[in-house]
């Protein structure tokens, strides 16, 4: 996950950026870069590789100023190297970015065609020439910022330099964290107070929209809606557990949040949004000769790979067997020749998905791993990585691992459909196309966060909770009880919608609420049926669905949860968001430990 630091300071601020991004290390990265305005003029040091390498670069080319930006990078969008690390810069400004910005291929278009000259293949670098663009114009700084923000669809946070202002610059934030370090006669950006620790104690955590100008002497903030407001200022303390949850009461709900801009990080490995292809890590890997697909994982794991059968068996139509890994082993499975075993696991170390693995290797299959941390043991093992890029996820109740693992498996299951010849150029272009929306959606579905908190006590006062879904909305089902079960203790169950009838609807009574996933289309009208029959029975429904889902089907129901409407391959990450937000407010309404449930570990290395 890329790392930001920003110093308008009293001295030279090059060392000190540096030291901040060697805190952002644990984010992963592979290049990293510095710029400062000296005498009136931008100046960077850029590098591919590890932080090393930019020191080098910095102690045979020193980088004086008081004012500047650094970043580090996953090159994932581009290539790691020199030119596309950032800062990207003009005559004017340079500027860092985390995130993605969702439409810069229509603004590269249009900046190309007024004459703009890039030197990057980033998404980034169409933010540095609109905000040129403006201040070109005469515009100042702030008024540049302000006219360019709503320009860009996506999750982002930016810091900005500016040429013909040493001693000033512009952060702004959405769905991408950024703080304010507070000095003495010094003002700092960050992506995390853990960056600015060895700066500052002192720290405001920009909201969601939120954009600012800092200044030596303080730091003027601004709302979405571009109303001054002001933020607390807190002191970070010296623990990293204090830093790492910023202004979130809890790390699952920090991680909740995180969600739009890791999911973006990690698409931005898999899709080359100019040529709209979808890639892998390993070019050369060869899947047009993959016969069937093995997914095996645990827990929250295992539902994404629920998911991805459907997803495969739909594009590639190649048959998929999926397996939690605990049982996989002792059923003596047949494994074809030429097949692909699938590992998933947020850690790279659950010790039953291991196993599997080690099994399935022995049987002469070809290994994938959808893992977070890339030097485990499951990512060594493999024979095609497959990152999620989510960074350090803390909460032992799986949230943004979740979602990256749906990411990267839509990704995967786009590319084997290609190497098997079912998956012409245009569709591939449209599956990139409404992947790349998730990241904004999930920001949207962010936004109804206070409307879930409402209603939470419909749901924490229940002993039992059904959840229920059809397609690729039965693995949701299954993940939002497991979330439930994790860290409110309540006992819940989640069902395909048409299996009520065959048994379950006999659970059905006034004290049970049944929570319904029917976002509008092909199945809607199917889950509606099965949750009316329900309702017909007394049962309370709360039903989770787009505007026009809710019209057509929540008059009876005690309560909505309205989502922004997706395309049907992107769902599963969008309403991945109210069952993770609606078992986080029942938790805490419980008083239970959030982040550390009762007899829960977060890797589990143990059969």
């Amino acid at each position: 996950m890329c790392g930001i630091v920003g110093i308008v300071g009293k001295e030279d601020v090059a060392e000190r950026l540096f030291e901040g991004l060697k805190r952002l290390e644990y984010r992963g990265y592979d290049s990293a870069g510095i710029a400062t305005d000296v005498d009136g003029k931008i100046e960077r040091r850029r590098a591919s590789g590890k932080l090393v390498n930019l020191g080098k670069e910095l102690v045979a080319n020193p980088l004086p100023g008081t004012t500047g930006i650094a970043h580090t990078r996953w090159a994932t969008h581009g290539g790691p190297t020199t030119n596309n690390a950032h800062p990207h810069a003009t005559g004017e400004v340079a500027l860092v970015h985390n995130g993605i910005i969702e439409n810069f291929k229509t603004l590269r278009e249009e900046l190309t065609a007024r004459g703009r000259t890039f030197t990057s293949e980033t998404d980034t670098e169409v933010v540095a020439h609109l905000v040129s663009e403006k201040v070109e114009a005469g515009m100042a700084p702030a008024d540049a910022v302000r006219e360019v923000l709503p320009r860009l669809h996506g999750a982002f946070a930016l810091a900005i330099l500016f040429r013909q202002h040493p001693d000033l610059l512009v952060g702004a934030r959405l769905g991408s964290p950024l703080v304010v370090g507070y000095g003495e006669g010094e003002t700092y950006l960050g992506s995390d107070a853990l960056a600015l620790a060895p700066l500052t104690q002192r720290i405001a955590y920009l909201e969601e929209g939120d954009w600012v100008v800092i200044t030596k002497d303080g730091a003027e903030i601004f709302d979405k809606d571009n109303n001054p407001v002001e933020r607390p200022i807190t002191i970070s303390g010296v623990t990293g557990e204090l830093i790492s949850k910023g202004n979130h009461r809890h790390y699952m709900l920090k991680e909740i949040y995180e969600q739009p801009i890791v999911v973006a990080q990690t698409l931005r490995a898999y899709l080359q949004r100019m040529e709209e292809k979808i890639t892998l890590p390993i070019p050369d890997f060869d899947l047009s000769a993959i016969k069937r697909v093995t997914i095996v994982a645990c827990g929250t794991s295992f539902y994404a790979g629920m998911v991805a059968k459907y997803w495969f068996e739909q594009f590639a139509r190649v048959p998929v067997d999926i397996d939690v890994a605990s049982e996989f082993r002792y059923r003596a499975p047949v494994m074809e020749e030429g097949g692909l075993m699938i590992v998933i696991s947020q850690s790279g170390e659950t010790a039953d998905t291991l196993a599997a693995l080690r099994h399935a290797r022995s049987e002469g299959q070809k290994i994938a791993a959808v893992v977070n941390v890339p030097t485990s043991s499951m990512a060594r093992e493999a024979d095609l990585l497959l990152p999620t890029h989510a960074g350090p996820e803390i909460g032992v109740a799986s949230t943004k691992a979740f979602t990256c693992q749906l990411a990267v498996l839509a990704a995967l299951a786009a590319n084997l459909a290609r190497a098997k010849g079912k998956l012409d150029e245009a569709e591939e272009r449209r599956i990139v196309r409404h992947l790349a929306e998730a990241p904004a959606s999930l920001n949207a579905a962010l936004a109804y966060d206070e409307s879930i908190q409402a209603m939470v006590g419909v749901i924490a006062a229940a002993r039992d909770v059904l959840y229920l879904g059809r397609g690729t909305d039965y693995p949701l089902a299954l993940e939002g009880a497991l979330k439930l079960k994790e860290i409110s203790y309540i006992h819940a169950e989640g069902y395909a919608a048409g299996e009520m009838k065959h048994g379950p609807i006999a659970l059905i009574d006034d004290a049970v609420p049944v929570i319904v996933i029917a976002p509008s289309g092909p199945l809607f009208d199917k889950t509606v049926s099965n949750m009316q029959e329900v309702q017909a029975r007394g049962g309370k429904v709360v039903l989770i669905s787009d505007y026009d889902g809710i019209q057509a089907a929540g008059d009876g129901c005690i309560a909505t949860i309205t989502m922004p409407k997706v395309h049907p391959l992107i769902a599963p990450l969008v309403y991945a968001v109210p069952v993770q937000l609606l078992a986080y407010h029942v938790a805490v309404a419980k008083g239970t430990d959030v982040d550390q449930p009762r007899n829960l570990a977060k890797s589990v290395t143990v059969e």
